[in-house]
C-alpha cells in the first residue's frame, strides 16, 4: 500500500510554510505585493521544487505588469531564499526554487463563466424548462 503523503509532498508543505514566512518577513522589495503561495511541487530527486502563487498588486498597475513583476522579484530572490531554507531544512540537498504564478483561479472564473453563457443560452432556447432544469431529473413520467 503507497503511503499517503510522499517526502516529496511533506518536504514541499515545508518549504512551502518556509518560504511565505521569508517573503512576507525578511523580503523588503516595495515593488512585491501581497503574495500567496498556493502549491509547492518538489522533484523526486530534490533537485528543484516549483512554487506556485498568485498576488494582489498595487493600483494603476494591470494584472499581466504585477505577476510579471512579481515573478521577476521572486525568481531574482530564489538564491537568496535558497540558502535561507538550507539552513532551515534538515535535508542534504536543497531544492533550486522556481517560481510561477498560478493560473487555475483565472481558468476557474473562465469556465464558470463559459458554463453561465451556455446555460443561459440553453435557457433562452428552451423557456419552460428552465424550472425544472435544476432538479438533475431528466425522467419525463
Amino acid at each position: 500500500m503507497p503511503k499517503d503523503f510522499s517526502r516529496t509532498s511533506r518536504l514541499g508543505e515545508q518549504i512551502k510554510r518556509e518560504v511565505a514566512q521569508m517573503i512576507q518577513f525578511e523580503m523588503k522589495n516595495p515593488k512585491l505585493g501581497m503574495v500567496t503561495l498556493n502549491q509547492v511541487k518538489v522533484a523526486k530527486d530534490l533537485g528543484y521544487a516549483d512554487i506556485y502563487f498568485t498576488v494582489m498588486g498595487a493600483k494603476g498597475e494591470t494584472d499581466a505588469e504585477i505577476r510579471a513583476n512579481t515573478s521577476k522579484i521572486l525568481n531574482e530572490a530564489a538564491g537568496y531564499l535558497r540558502s535561507e531554507l538550507a539552513r532551515i531544512l534538515t535535508t542534504r540537498v536543497t531544492p533550486q526554487l522556481r517560481f510561477h504564478y498560478d493560473e487555475t483561479l483565472e481558468r476557474g472564473h473562465h469556465l464558470t463563466g463559459l458554463i453561465k453563457q451556455a446555460r443561459d443560452a440553453d435557457d433562452a432556447r428552451h423557456p419552460g424548462e428552465a424550472d425544472n432544469a435544476d432538479d438533475g431529473d431528466d425522467r419525463q413520467d
